[in-house]
């Protein structure tokens, strides 16, 4: 039996835990159509955590993005869910992204870029416009440090602005934001398992190894 994808959540809410998210909830609907596929999914709430600023793997002094980047390094799927805050990401999604190019001068024992063959899934989660921007910048900003973003590979839900209602206080998930999840997961856990069979190729002289 082909081994299990593995699929990390990255929340990218302002909420400390146990704080209830949207964000939390619009990618727990993305991660049961991925489980349903046979991946497995775990979800961490970065603000939980210590992230220092900066652009290199370890930043010192208590920085606990290390053992964030080892589980992004671990899965095949990454989920980077955010919230949307005056039409943008969240600054926790921000510091996600600045984190994760230091991985740009980091490469495996084939010369290969370190994040190659990992899959991107952007959530946006908001009432209020934004969505198709954040997708867009999640999108270019992870494919540049070695993401692959599958087709049809954005999901969001935009409620009314200034309505007050947000995701988690929805009775149901609309039909069409479930069908954009399953298509998502469908489609990224595919591509996951396909590069994994026939990774990306060396683009670079292979390293020297012992």
């Amino acid at each position: 039996m082909t081994e299990n994808v593995r699929a990390l959540i990255l929340n990218c809410t302002l909420k400390p835990s146990p704080a209830p998210s949207s964000t939390e909830a619009l990618a727990g609907v993305v991660a049961t159509e991925l489980r349903d596929r046979g991946c497995t999914v775990e979800s961490l709430r970065v603000v939980d955590h210590s992230i220092h600023p900066g652009v290199e793997r370890d930043m010192g002094n208590g920085d606990q993005w290390p053992e964030i980047l080892k589980r992004v390094l671990e899965s095949q799927i990454l989920i980077l869910a955010t919230p949307t805050w005056v039409g943008q990401h969240s600054s926790v999604a921000q510091r996600v992204i600045e984190r994760l190019d230091a991985e740009l001068s980091e490469t495996d024992a084939e010369g290969r870029p370190s994040l190659y063959d990992r899959i991107v899934i952007p959530v946006v989660v908001g009432n209020e416009d934004g969505a198709h921007h954040i997708v867009g910048i999640i999108a270019q900003a992870l494919s540049d440090v070695g993401f692959v973003v599958p087709a049809q590979g954005g999901v969001y839900w935009n409620g009314e602005a200034m309505s007050g209602t947000d995701f988690i206080d929805l009775d149901t998930t609309p039909d069409k934001v479930r069908i954009a999840c399953a298509a998502a997961a469908a489609n990224a856990s595919h591509l996951a398992r396909l590069l994994r069979a026939d990774p990306f190729p060396a683009t670079t002289e292979p390293a020297q190894t012992a």
